[in-house]
């Protein structure tokens, strides 16, 4: 992830509300213009009906007879006897009522058997770490991953092959050691060396040579590309046609390439090819202890294969990419690969959160879920504060009571109640900066204290909420005591092992970083299960956040 101003990600800015993420003076009916008023358009249409619009149309007519030459037309005309409604419905024409042809799309390629995942930036997770640590707020931790999937500065990309039961890849992987690329086979490797970085291991060096003898009137030029085979008796003529088949059209029948060869009389082009065959090519190969000189491109690409590629050119079981060369990836198959993983991550970045946690939990952060099922990140693990069972200053004591007796308050309104006036809520853009009050810095302190205990969570959104009495659960009743038979199957003892271990909660933190144990105020260590009773009664108005 990179750390510049553009691309830095800040909390506290992505989890506004959405009408604070616009800019305060934008004006959303500035380019409104109205609508005419209906009077207006009664000008341009006249009076209405009722007001000076005569109605004398005539007599009505009974039972509905049209007269003579009026356009009626019989039941017959109509396609069927007896009044439209009476008529049977005819059923809806598909595509194949309508003249065309049943095609049936078809199915989706499968995906190339390798495993595709993204991971977050170590910086910038140690620059989300420091954020939650300073803030003291509880994020949503699926939230952070998508915000991460945004920008390609804040992941990279690893690419690693699946094995079978014999532990040979599935689907091999090459990578390129000069630019990182990863393709999929050695062949496709080559290629891309040869045309992207030619230049880098051959020069090509032309010198005048002597014409073609003969006399030539008429040429072969091919009728796609526009390139100039030379007359066709002439004795390079049939490997000129065939390489070019072979480099360029090799997926269309030979024959039918052969078709589209025409014959050229202009003396022009004519004159071109000789041009062309009075000049000679060599390759000469650069980065290498002896000067080579290779005559044509065949023998570049054999001293390639054997010179350069081993070294370059690497099988590997895992490959790692930045996220912007994961965007830039040439072969299409890796591509699309990379693409629907990217697509599926975005709905539900459950591989991306994992990853996330276990970087998380690394930096000394807990994990806790809201209404069992939102997982949030934070400084500390939700701890319940009993009043009457600890001793606790008053300051303490009446933030815990002002946050239970006014349920969605922020630190905004907590301040206003408890400190009126300390600081003031939007001072003057000119006016200097108040020095906060005794009472203010105690308020705060305590405040702080509370949340990096526990006993106080402050949301994403603001919203401050003490934590939950845990609710305390009836003990299991133990299993009857009973002697295994001696004869019974070798999974029998396994089977009452696990059912007399007992289970985690439902709800407690992320398996990646199990939280360390932690004390109540009298020193005693606290259960797993007082954690996620209190976790679980979290109000439901954080669930969303």
């Amino acid at each position: 992830m990179s750390t510049t101003p553009e691309t830095d990600l800040n909390l506290d800015l992505h989890f506004l509300p959405a009408w604070a993420k616009g800019p305060a003076d934008q004006n959303q009916y500035a380019n409104y213009v109205g609508r005419p008023e209906r009077d207006e358009r009664r000008d341009r249409k006249g009076p209405p009906r009722g007001f000076d619009r005569p109605r004398d149309r005539g007599p009505r007519r009974q039972g509905g007879d049209r007269p003579q030459g009026s356009g009626a037309r019989p039941p017959q005309a109509r396609g069927g006897e007896g009044d439209r409604s009476t008529r049977p419905r005819q059923p809806a024409r598909g595509r194949e009522g309508r003249g065309f042809p049943d095609r049936k799309l078809p199915p989706p390629q499968p995906l190339v058997e390798v495993n595709c995942s993204f991971i977050p930036d170590d910086r910038g997770v140690e620059s989300l770490a420091r954020q939650i640590k300073m803030t003291g707020r509880a994020y949503p931790l699926f939230e952070i991953a998508q915000l991460i999937l945004q920008k390609p500065e804040r992941y990279s990309v690893t690419l690693a092959v699946k094995k079978n039961p014999e532990g040979q890849p599935i689907q091999p992987l090459f990578q390129c050691a000069l630019d990182d690329t990863v393709w999929l086979s050695e062949e496709e490797a080559v290629r891309h060396l040869l045309d992207r970085h030619f230049a880098t291991f051959y020069q090509a060096e032309k010198t005048q040579t002597e014409p073609p003898k003969g006399t030539y009137t008429f040429v072969a030029q091919c009728g796609m590309s526009g390139q100039i085979l030379g007359p066709p008796n002439y004795h390079d003529y049939q490997n000129q046609l065939r390489k070019l088949h072979a480099e360029r059209f090799a997926r269309m029948p030979f024959d039918a390439f052969k078709a589209r060869v025409r014959i050229v009389k202009d003396e022009a082009v004519v004159k071109k090819w000789i041009e062309e065959q009075s000049v000679k090519t060599e390759y000469i190969g650069l980065n290498i202890p002896e000067a080579v000189r290779l005559p044509s491109k065949e023998e570049v690409e054999k001293h390639f294969r054997q010179v350069h590629v081993p070294n370059i050119i690497k099988q590997v079981e895992t490959a790692h990419l930045s996220g912007n060369a994961s965007r830039g990836i040439r072969n299409p198959e890796l591509s699309r690969l990379i693409r629907q993983t990217w697509d599926d991550q975005k709905r539900f970045p459950l591989q991306v959160a994992t990853v996330l946690s276990q970087k998380f939990a690394t930096q000394g952060l807990q994990f806790f879920k809201v209404n069992k099922s939102v997982t949030h990140v934070a400084i500390a693990r939700p701890h319940y504060l009993d009043l009457d069972a600890s001793p606790v200053s008053d300051g303490i004591r009446k933030i815990v009571q002002f946050i239970n007796e006014h349920p969605k308050s922020t630190r905004r309104t907590m301040v206003d109640a408890l400190a009126p006036g300390n600081p003031p809520a939007a001072p003057a853009p000119d006016a200097p900066a108040p020095e906060p009050s005794p009472e203010y810095n105690a308020l705060v302190g305590d405040l702080h204290w509370l949340i990096h205990q526990g006993h106080v969570i402050e949301f994403a959104t603001g919203i401050l909420e003490t934590a939950k009495k845990p609710v305390t659960k009836p003990p299991r009743p133990a299993p009857a005591a009973s002697v295994p038979d001696a004869e019974a199957s070798p999974a029998t003892a396994p089977e009452l092992q696990n059912e007399a271990t007992p289970r985690p909660p439902a709800d407690s933190s992320t398996e990646s970083a199990p939280p360390p144990a932690e004390k109540t105020s009298n020193g005693s260590p606290v259960t797993d299960s007082s954690h996620a009773s209190a976790t679980d009664q979290v109000s439901d108005s954080t669930g969303s956040a």
